[in-house]
């Protein structure tokens, strides 16, 4: 092999640490996955009040709706309040009814279920690819992005029919990353529940409580009140920083 001059070396060596340097301290593109009901809008309210009056019609009395709806899709909150040996048909046909009574309520009060800080938060990270991954249907979805003008905030929506297991199985976590085309290692997941909390620290992702509702939440990496918390941006600031 020949020699090097002496007069190229100096000229080699610092550009080889300037592109070492480089790569060692870039950090990756991080995503944003919210989960939609109690993260983008407090929308329990109006589905627990959907569910009474539904339920009201069918002359079926229950207690606590709020809180066994939580992580649950319809055909199990159907069979639950309703009639556990409901053929598919049936079950399909009460959950449509009850959610578009949902929209019905919604669509005359959405500016009253806002939650605090969101639009700001949402504009401050506008780079930042983000998806919406809800146990939601399609159409509450899309029915909320549009009344709030969120559609163009996220490049990724996930309904809970896309997977096969609802949270707090980790699937509809993995396949808005997937989607996003970004390491399940490098999103955060907004959640207000603990299932679909326990999803997105299943499918190994760092994982904020929004405390829409008082919640028990246990190893978080964050839990705040709503986006104006000032510890959620020195804690992002942390996670870019890191490298991780």
């Amino acid at each position: 092999m020949s020699r090097i001059p002496g007069s190229f070396r100096r000229l080699i060596i610092p550009f080889s640490h300037a592109i070492l340097f480089a790569v060692e301290t870039t950090s990756p593109q991080l995503g944003f996955l919210f989960d939609l009901d109690g993260v983008l809008i407090n929308s329990m309210p109006l589905h627990t009040r959907a569910w009474e009056v539904y339920l009201e019609k069918l002359e079926i009395k229950t207690v606590e709706i709020e809180a066994r709806m939580h992580g649950k899709r319809n055909p199990e909150l159907v069979r639950e309040l309703i009639g556990a040996d409901l053929p598919e048909q049936a079950v399909f046909e009460h959950g449509a009814a009850k959610e578009r009574l949902f929209r019905e309520l919604m669509a005359a009060e959405i500016d009253r279920y806002g939650i605090a800080g969101l639009m700001d938060f949402l504009e401050r990270h506008r780079d930042v690819p983000k998806a919406v991954a809800s146990n939601a249907e399609r159409p509450n979805i899309e029915f909320t992005l549009e009344r709030l003008g969120l559609e163009s905030r996220f490049q990724v929506v996930v309904d809970g029919w896309e997977v096969k297991r609802p949270k707090p199985f980790p699937d509809i976590y993995l396949l808005a990353a997937r989607r996003l085309g970004i390491a399940p290692r490098n999103c955060i997941v907004f959640e207000d529940s603990p299932v679909g909390a326990a999803a997105g620290k299943a499918a190994g992702m760092r994982t904020v409580g929004i405390e829409t509702i008082p919640t028990e939440f246990a190893g978080l990496d964050l839990v705040i009140r709503d986006f104006r918390d000032p510890r959620l941006e020195s804690w992002l600031r942390a996670q870019t920083s890191s490298g991780q």
